[in-house]
């Protein structure tokens, strides 16, 4: 004969494997990384040119806050570079004949918003389109002497959009264009001289340099089980 103690045993067994087998997975925190370019706009190239695209890649942690609403913190470096020789603007870029070769790396918090519930359980919609914008510092190296002049450590605001995808629940992939709006004429290290004086060698220092990343990213979710809760509280 069967017991009660066995009986109570059976019954709570029964009811713990119910309660996880219907708890809602928590998809929490992820991590992933990326490879793309880096590009770059100011007083030597006016607008985006793929020509002048350089190697970057990024590593980053986030923290899933609801369905749509996401924090990511970024690590991205990469090189950026552009000639006069290459696409001289205008006759006074030919005589100018400047150009910068410099290693970019940068630190990122942002926040991403997601249009569609591609993670709904029921619908099966496994994509969305996305937007971010946040705050960045990033650090210049491997320019010339001119640099003293300034810190090499300045501000930007990373904003920008793109596409997830769900491979597969732990896994989901990302197309990404953002641009770093700075406060910076230096990138190119040739906004120089007197303003009130300008001549074919400088920029317009009133007109700040950007930069842009384009990349494809991998990214591996981790799952929480909610504890379940006293509903008598």
């Amino acid at each position: 004969m069967i017991s009660g103690r066995a009986i109570l045993l059976t019954a709570c067994a029964a009811i713990l494997t119910s309660s996880l087998a219907f708890a809602q997975l928590v998809q929490r925190s992820e991590i992933g990384f990326g490879l793309g370019t880096f590009n770059y706009t100011g007083d030597l190239v006016r607008s985006y040119d793929f020509g002048n695209s350089q190697p970057a890649a990024t590593i980053f942690y986030r923290n899933n806050i609801s369905k749509v609403i996401s924090f990511r913190a970024s690590f991205t470096a990469g090189k950026l570079s552009a000639s006069d020789a290459d696409n001289a603007i205008d006759a006074f870029g030919q005589k100018r004949n400047a150009s910068f070769d410099i290693f970019l790396s940068e630190v990122s918090g942002v926040y991403e918003y997601h249009f569609l519930n591609w993670r709904d359980d029921i619908r099966r919609l496994r994509f969305t389109p996305y937007l971010f914008a946040g705050l960045a510092l990033f650090n210049m190296s491997g320019m010339t002497n001119k640099a003293a002049q300034y810190s090499t450590i300045q501000m930007a605001v990373p904003f920008g959009g793109g596409m997830k995808y769900v491979v597969n629940p732990k896994y989901y992939i990302a197309l990404e264009f953002g641009m770093r709006k700075t406060f910076f004429d230096y990138l190119d290290n040739i906004s120089d001289g007197d303003k009130a004086y300008k001549n074919y060698q400088y920029g317009n220092g009133n007109d700040y340099d950007n930069y842009f990343f384009l990349g494809l990213t991998l990214t591996r979710t981790f799952y929480d089980i909610p504890c379940p809760t006293n509903p008598y509280r």
